[in-house]
């Protein structure tokens, strides 16, 4: 989680920024316990608050919308994890002469590599893999210690959990540190800083030989890597990807906080102002209100009500990895509930394909043909026509514009002249 301070969002963006703060899934739903703290903060946020939560997939999506709906927490938005990624990098400076941009995020469940094109956004080639991941390295250094004989085998679940714990802890301490000495009740976890990238070197050349798949793949030279996630913080990794790549990497400060600090900063944007609501009238019922898949009480007696008319004051982003070993679903930006807008992800993997999640109106525009190719001009709406001119009306004759001449008999109107002798009737 992470929680931008206080006051103007144009400075600078680094991790004292914000406020953080690592939630232990300990075998629960990541979803469940993201929908849990969200509306923990916002029942004890003194203002309005905004909230983005990061997603990878339509999967991961579905299932942190059920979460938040039994929440009863409405006024969200998702954001896909690369936008959230790009955001912060584009905020600390990150991109400057980057056309695209490789994001490598090595993190406990997995990797995802991805080719992004800063400029529009796009995703032109991703791919994921369970194969090399946190916690595959910290098997690495748990198998390495027990064959040293340091350390004895637990015998049960509980001790396994344990010594895990220590050798992910002794991880990330190498990361600055050139050797570690962490004491358990199975023995002592003794390894250096050389020992240690001996012992993952094979996993991150693999990792690196991925990412060059799909750059190529990609069909995009590239210029830079962003190098993310809690495995970004181990050096080898940085040096491994640009022996193979062939391109400067960014490893920002707080990697394995990026995304959420990045959802944050979107989450936070000014929202378009609303119109004045309308005047009051009879309140409904709360029946009324919601729909009847949220009209559940909250959990634990907890009851938020959240307004319609936030303005933004702060921000709260979330980072839900849920769905573990899925590779990326459709990069779109999902706009929930009375969400802001922002620019849309759209992804293209081989063959090239690209989605958006926001409406659209597509307009075709016929395009410009030559003289002879030009269609021929409509015939006219009217047709005048020549009609010989009606012959001259008699004295007991009256004429009507639109009608046959109307003759009148004399004996009905005496006062109209009789007519002219002429040769008697055949």
């Amino acid at each position: 989680m992470a929680r931008p301070h206080s006051g103007d969002p144009r400075g600078p963006i680094g991790a004292h920024a914000f406020d953080l703060q690592n939630i232990p899934v300990s075998g629960h739903s990541p979803a469940e316990l993201a929908a849990e703290a969200i509306g923990v903060t916002l029942a004890a946020a003194p203002g309005p608050t905004t909230t983005a939560i990061t997603y990878r997939g339509e999967e991961h999506a579905r299932g942190i919308r059920a979460a938040m709906a039994r929440q009863q927490i409405t006024d969200y938005e998702l954001v896909p994890e690369i936008a959230a990624a790009l955001e912060f990098a584009e905020a600390i400076g990150a991109l400057r002469g980057i056309g695209s941009l490789v994001v490598y995020d090595l993190g406990t469940s997995g990797l995802s590599v991805s080719v992004v094109d800063v400029q529009t956004r796009e995703v032109r080639a991703v791919e994921r893999t369970s194969d090399i991941s946190g916690d595959y390295l910290d098997s690495l250094i748990r198998e390495q210690q027990i064959a040293s004989g340091r350390i004895a085998h637990p015998q049960d679940p509980a001790g396994l959990a344990a010594l895990d714990g220590l050798c992910r802890e002794a991880k990330e301490q190498l990361s600055s540190n050139t050797a570690v000495a962490l004491p358990s009740e199975q023995g002592l976890v003794l390894l250096a800083q050389e020992n240690f990238e001996a012992l993952i070197m094979l996993a991150i050349e693999g990792s690196a030989r991925m990412t060059r798949e799909v750059v190529v793949r990609s069909e995009r030279g590239v210029q830079g890597v962003l190098a993310i996630g809690g495995g970004a913080r181990i050096p080898l990794i940085a040096r491994v990807l640009e022996h193979w790549i062939g391109v400067p990497v960014i490893v920002p400060e707080s990697p394995e906080t990026v995304m959420a600090r990045g959802a944050a900063l979107l989450a936070r944007q000014v929202r378009p102002v609303r119109q004045a609501p309308p005047p009051p009238g009879p309140l409904p019922s709360e029946d009324e209100l919601s729909p009847a898949w949220l009209a559940a009480p909250p959990k634990r007696g907890r009851r938020r009500e959240l307004s319609a008319a936030v303005v933004t004051v702060s921000a709260l982003a979330v980072v839900a990895a849920i769905g573990l070993g899925l590779g990326y679903g459709p990069q779109v930006l999902t706009k929930d509930s009375q969400s802001s807008d922002h620019s849309s992800i759209t992804s293209t993997t081989t063959p090239p394909r690209t989605t958006t999640a926001e409406p659209q109106i597509a307009v075709s525009v016929a395009p410009t043909t030559s003289e002879s190719e030009a269609p021929a001009a409509p015939p006219p709406r009217y047709v005048t026509t020549t009609t010989p001119p009606p012959p001259t009306p008699g004295p007991n004759t009256i004429v009507v514009p639109g009608l046959p001449p109307i003759v009148i008999p004399p004996e009905i109107f005496p006062g109209f002249p009789p007519p002219p002798p002429g040769p008697p009737p055949h």
